[in-house]
């Protein structure tokens, strides 16, 4: 129960809150260098000859900017946005009426992308090339087909799941950016600019705090300045240094390392019930109690990431360095797989 409370915590959508926060500009978007690089250049040969930006494709896990990117490309282009998601769109009708009220221009932005279902992506396929549709009318004998079209526009598709995407759709997107993880020293910067929006008093060794436990995502490490705060606020004086951090982040059950309880929980889990692994995720889920979508899109990466997990053919295995941070040794015959 304490580690729901916690997830919901730091999960609440507060939109108002990430409002304030999300950089509307290039200059204020912080990390992703190449791939920002490469937008602006996009932005201003489109503009140079006044036309609309080709279409974009951003891939990468969850809470790093791919929403952020679609309305920055917007404002760049000086364009609307229209925003929806993948399983929003369960009939061809439900885009076809996006698509006839976008303007010259316009940016139609599609987060989860990857989750629209093939009938309504088969629609797009013409739209993104020809910016025209085909509508049938009436029904039986009397049905006939009317091509409408369309504004030139551009569509942002964002997902998670880029596998998922089908070889058709996916090379109709004139660039593919894929967004990488951030360093703690981005994620400092990123921490230091939410405290100033939000005048928020962070010495720098607070927010080098933070960021070391951000699991190199942007959205984690602002909601984790937003529990920060409250707790500064209540029992710091308002001031937040890394001392501060440090006890707020400990009631939160978020280590130095990132790692939350569910983390530990799993981890140690393949440790001592399964001497190490390999176990399959399956089994994972049910000895946590967990999701087995949730342990492999919310937790695994980052265990993987850090070296703490091994994905094999076999299944989940525990690395040495999982069984150091735990405080555990090896089982007996698994020093060589660690």
């Amino acid at each position: 129960m304490t580690e729901r409370l916690i997830s919901e915590t730091l999960n609440r959508a507060d939109a108002e809150f990430e409002l304030t926060l999300r950089p509307g500009r290039f200059t204020d978007f912080i990390g992703q260098a190449k791939i920002r690089e490469r937008l602006e250049l996009s932005v201003a040969a489109a503009q140079g000859r006044g036309e609309a930006l080709d279409h974009v494709l951003l891939c990468g896990p969850p809470g790093l900017g791919k929403t952020t990117l679609a309305y920055i490309l917007g404002a760049a282009m000086g364009a609307n946005v229209k925003a929806t998601s993948g399983p929003i769109l369960a009939k061809p009708a439900d885009l076809a009426g996006l698509l006839t009220n976008l303007g010259k221009g316009d940016v139609l932005f599609i987060d989860e992308i990857h989750r629209i279902q093939k009938s309504v992506e088969e629609y797009l396929y013409a739209a993104m090339e020809d910016f025209a549709i085909d509508i049938v009318l009436d029904q039986g004998v009397n049905a006939r087909s009317v091509r409408l079209n369309l504004p030139r526009f551009t569509l942002v598709g964002a997902t998670t799941r880029s596998g998922l995407l089908s070889a058709p759709l996916r090379s109709r997107f004139g660039t593919t950016n894929r967004l990488d993880y951030y360093t703690a020293a981005e994620l400092a910067e990123v921490v230091a600019r939410s405290a100033r929006i939000l005048d928020v008093d962070l010495a720098a060794d607070g927010a080098e705090e933070i960021a070391t436990r951000a699991r190199g995502t942007p959205r984690i490490a602002n909601n984790l300045l937003r529990w920060v705060r409250d707790y500064a606020q209540v029992r710091a004086g308002n001031r937040i240094d890394r001392a501060v951090a440090d006890r707020a982040l400990a009631m939160l059950d978020v280590d130095r390392h990132g790692l939350d309880e569910m983390d530990k929980r799993i981890l140690a889990t393949i440790i001592e019930k399964f001497g190490g692994g390999p176990v399959g995720i399956g089994t994972i889920a049910v000895s946590v109690g967990e999701e087995p979508d949730t342990i492999e899109e919310v937790y695994e990466p980052y265990l993987i990431q850090q070296g703490l997990l091994a994905r094999t053919a076999q299944g989940r295995t525990a690395t040495s360095l999982a069984y150091r941070l735990l405080g555990l040794a090896p089982a007996a015959g698994q020093g060589e797989l660690l």
